[in-house]
């Protein structure tokens, strides 16, 4: 694995601070970032939806978040959640960033503007 995002998504009852509250635990992210050796944050989304709406997962990579060639979206849809008192939790995962990338690192941008820090 060498990207890395989290989603949650509530259904039409509930409040979107409740598949927040799922996600953004050390619990969650720790084990996760573990797990496939990370150090970068995770990319997050959360949102309200139906059965069937898509989640869209971005994804970064997992140890240097200013490598632009790993900044993914993972698009997917389960037809029958989540329901109005549901919330869907979902990660997602990546073995390479985009082929043929042709947009430069966070870091040569830095550097064009004279920034040391971003």
């Amino acid at each position: 694995v060498e990207a890395y995002g989290k989603a949650a998504m509530v259904g039409t009852s509930g409040e979107v601070e409740h598949a927040s509250a799922f996600i953004h635990t050390l619990r969650f992210g720790n084990v996760f970032r573990s797990a496939v050796a990370g150090t970068a944050y995770l990319a997050f989304t959360n949102t309200r939806g139906g059965p069937g709406t898509t989640l869209s997962i971005p994804m970064m990579h997992k140890v240097d978040a200013g490598w632009r060639s790993h900044y993914l979206t993972l698009e997917m849809q389960v037809q029958d959640a989540p329901a109005p008192e549901e919330i869907l939790v979902a990660i997602g995962a990546s073995t390479g960033g985009r082929p043929h990338h042709r947009i430069g690192n966070r870091y040569s941008d830095m550097e064009e503007m004279g920034l040391t820090e971003g």
